[in-house]
């Protein structure tokens, strides 16, 4: 049975199809946004053009999840085998990384080339890292797969924001601790972004180097052994990555380098932040946490931002079933549910006072107002058992 235009279940009489098949490619509008952002400031001669990228995912794709019904639709149980075996969809996101790269590697050109003042180079910057955090996006998907080949292009993928490790903790760390105390990329209810950024990242960072160090010493291996340590293999690409950009380019990119990174990181983060923030998976009598369920991820079933973030915002059901591709994610309508996608979340979670307006009371109503049920921020837990205890 093929999955392409119509497809169904040898001898269920099913017939269905995808209806999202060929959006998946308007994914790759985020690559090519480097040379986008060239022809429009070339044909309007307005630097604002350079954020092309962060126009793009901040105004564009939430205007359009804004305007289009949300999309609750799921796949037939019996197409979803040949779903997931459907090569077509992997290719959208293999196709991801020599985009990347090439948009990439044309930003650093345009740094030296092109007559920019500070903000424009900034906003330049602005779309690269957009770039790039949707490229960890990308690696995320990678790395959740079997194939060394998948794995191997989700390292490739974060070299750009010099966050390779994120291949290490996310698998082996946040997929086991999500929505407890213990995992730093689960964000608390009362914690602010800004509070969270530092701990998720730095959190993350010696979790990573911690599981990486076990795992080697469990092998007899040393933590230097760079062949087989995913961590220090990851940022030996990053290196090499800069290294040879800054040969081409010379020193002046540098700066600018760093500063794409650390706007990735922050769109990773900002995406860490919203997709378990406040939950909590309960403890369970004989120890430890409950197994993972849809009601520990927020869901999102905007159209647009998912097609952008090959469907991420399903965030319930892959943590339910986290070696599931992002094409047979399904939407989960008891999960806790998010008043609007990624993007525009990301920018709220920037403010904390707007964010804790939009999503304190749908937490609270989530766990029907008891508090005891909800991942609370320790320094904010006597206010914020005073203020919304009954």
């Amino acid at each position: 049975m093929s999955v392409g235009g119509d497809s169904g279940h040898a001898g269920s009489g099913v017939r269905w199809r995808d209806p999202k098949r060929y959006l998946w490619l308007y994914g790759l509008a985020m690559p090519l946004s480097p040379f986008l952002a060239y022809v429009l400031v070339q044909q309007f001669g307005l630097g604002v053009f350079w954020a092309t990228g962060a126009i793009i995912i901040a105004v564009v794709c939430p205007l359009i999840d804004a305007v289009a019904r949300l999309d609750t639709s799921n796949p037939p149980d019996e197409v979803m085998k040949p779903l997931e075996n459907d090569r077509y969809y992997r290719y959208c996101t293999y196709l991801y990384l020599p985009l990347q790269y090439a948009g990439f590697v044309f930003g650093c050109w345009l740094w030296v080339s092109q007559p920019m003042g500070g903000a424009e180079r900034f906003a330049l910057a602005a779309t690269l890292g957009i770039v790039g955090g949707v490229g960890i996006n990308a690696a995320h998907e990678l790395g959740h797969k079997r194939t060394s080949i998948e794995r191997t292009l989700a390292k490739v993928a974060l070299a750009q924001s010099f966050y390779g490790h994120f291949y290490v903790e996310h698998n082996h760390g946040h997929h086991i601790r999500v929505a407890t105390p213990d995992d730093p990329a689960t964000a608390r209810f009362g914690e602010g972004y800004w509070r969270f950024l530092p701990r998720s990242v730095f959190g993350s960072l010696r979790s990573a180097v911690r599981y990486e160090k076990a795992r080697l010493g469990r092998r007899g291996l040393s933590w230097w052994n760079v062949r087989h340590n995913n961590v220090l293999g990851a940022w030996l690409m990053s290196v090499a990555l800069y290294a040879a950009v800054i040969a081409l380019f010379g020193w002046s990119i540098a700066p600018w380098l760093v500063v794409q990174a650390g706007l990735a990181i922050m769109f990773l983060e900002g995406a860490n932040y919203i997709e378990h923030y406040g939950l909590l998976r309960r403890n369970r009598p004989g120890g430890g946490y409950e197994r993972v369920a849809p009601e520990h991820s927020w869901n999102s079933n905007h159209v647009c931002s998912n097609v952008f973030l090959y469907n991420l915002q399903r965030h319930s059901d892959h943590h339910a079933n986290p070696l599931r591709r992002y094409q047979t994610l399904r939407s989960m309508p008891d999960a806790p549910q998010l008043p609007a996608g990624y993007a525009v979340l990301i920018i709220l979670s920037l403010f904390p006072p707007l964010w804790r307006r939009v999503m304190d009371q749908r937490l609270l109503e989530h766990y029907g107002r008891d508090l005891s049920r909800i991942n609370i921020h320790p320094p904010k837990r006597d206010l914020l058992l005073a203020r919304f205890s009954d």
